[in-house]
């Protein structure tokens, strides 16, 4: 999403000492300048790798295909890489020896079916295409990140890891993520995920949400000869009136909403069965533990009013089922963490004015909640109709998206000879 005409940048307190100190000495480099300037040089290639990626299809939960493409990509700038057992893809870029681990990422999976048409086509400036934003624009961004590091030799102190993620969209739930943390083995220190474009925002936190499927099934019958017996979408209209007028908590922001429905047989009919599906979400991991403490009971109450409406008694009329199809943990940070340091810092010396600092769910949320210092940066350009077949991408000052992520990432993980890591190792 484009930034409002009239946004301002804003006030922030300044960046800590020892992180602009080590921003101050990287761009006074002569090699990280050129590099800098690389990426500039570059656009066009990036660009083509963003529609040469959009072009690999990628549903939800079947990203195979694009995960050996972005394989092929990461070992023809040098590196050796390897799919996980949960998809993700990864790559590491080895620093000298005795620094932290930066994950750098961007997500593999879109939010459309196989079948999908995402061939690219231009019309003036503009590509379109379906996912050509998000997040082949993040995958795009990073391997131009990597092949500018290749192309000047750039020792780190610290390792780089290159991640292709899976299941960041919808349903997917953020696997990759909770895989690579919970059960990769892989030590992390630092994670900054590329998604999006805008590069003007900084997310500073993780939005975490619930979600449930909730089903209604009762005896079902004629709407005329069997009138009298509990309906389920009778049932869950209740429970759904109800949940409608709750208050919720403005901060942290704290919302909810039925976001689909369906079931019923025929117009004549008594609903058999009918489900939906129910998404919670808060900026703090408290506030959404007891939304769900109060939505939840109104469900099981719902059935129960249905049933004595008419008579039943709940092992004779309508059940409820909850099944739960998705917990994306969240939480905040520190401002003063290195990741978000880090970012600003490098913001301030490309000339990227900061007009968003906020919380959103994306890869990053994992690693937010565990503690590890996270955000996710944008890959620069203009977008537009993200998660619709009309989607769209301008490449409007589309460099300092990767320009952004590798100065970044190199204060972080600090370079041989230049700086010190300012990313923390982890016990």
């Amino acid at each position: 999403m484009d930034n409002p005409k009239d946004a301002k940048p804003l006030e922030m307190p300044p960046v800590l000492a020892h992180v602009q100190a080590a921003v101050d000495k990287l761009t006074a480099c002569e090699t990280i300048k050129a590099a800098i300037e690389a990426v500039k040089r570059d656009d066009e290639k990036t660009l083509a790798d963003q529609i040469a990626i959009t072009e690999v299809e990628a549903p939800p939960f079947h990203e195979e295909v694009r995960a050996k493409d972005f394989v092929r990509r990461l070992e023809e700038l040098g590196l050796k890489a390897s799919i996980d057992e949960e998809g993700n893809v990864t790559a590491r870029r080895a620093g000298k020896g005795n620094g932290p681990t930066l994950v750098l990422a961007a997500h593999l999976d879109t939010v459309f079916p196989a079948g999908t048409d995402v061939k690219v086509r231009r019309e003036g400036n503009r590509y379109l295409a379906p996912g050509i934003s998000d997040d082949a624009r993040g995958l795009a961004a990073i391997l131009q990140v990597l092949r500018t590091l290749q192309e000047f030799k750039i020792e780190t102190v610290g390792d780089i890891l290159f991640v292709g993620s899976v299941g960041e969209e919808g349903n997917g739930d953020l696997r990759g993520s909770k895989y690579l943390f919970n059960k990769s083995g892989i030590h992390i220190d630092g994670f900054i995920s590329v998604d999006g474009v805008n590069v003007n925002r900084v997310l500073c936190g993780a939005t975490g949400s619930k979600r449930y499927r909730v089903h209604f099934d009762g005896p079902g019958g004629h709407s005329w000869n069997a009138f009298g017996t509990p309906s389920a979408i009778h049932a869950i209209g209740r429970a759904i009136a109800k949940i409608a007028d709750l208050q919720t908590v403005s901060d942290p922001k704290t919302t909810f909403t039925c976001g689909t429905i369906k079931g019923g047989t025929t117009v004549n009919s008594i609903a058999a069965h009918v489900e939906m599906e129910l998404d919670m979400r808060s900026a703090g991991a408290n506030e959404l533990d007891e939304l769900e403490a109060r939505i939840l009971p109104i469900f099981e109450q719902a059935a129960k009013d249905e049933n004595a409406r008419w008579g039943y008694k709940d092992e004779d009329g309508v059940k409820l089922t909850l099944e739960p199809i998705g917990h994306r943990p969240g939480g905040g940070q520190k401002d003063e963490v290195s990741v978000l340091q880090a970012a600003r810092g490098a913001m301030a010396a490309l000339g990227i004015p900061l007009y968003s600092y906020s919380f959103a769910s994306t890869d990053h949320n994992v690693a937010v909640n565990k503690g590890v210092p996270a955000t996710t940066l944008g890959g620069g350009g203009k977008e537009g109709f993200n998660h619709n077949v009309k989607e769209w991408y301008e490449p409007v000052d589309a460099y300092q998206g990767p320009q952004l992520a590798m100065l970044t990432s190199l204060v972080l993980v600090g370079v041989d000879g230049v700086t010190e890591p300012v990313l923390e190792k982890r016990a």
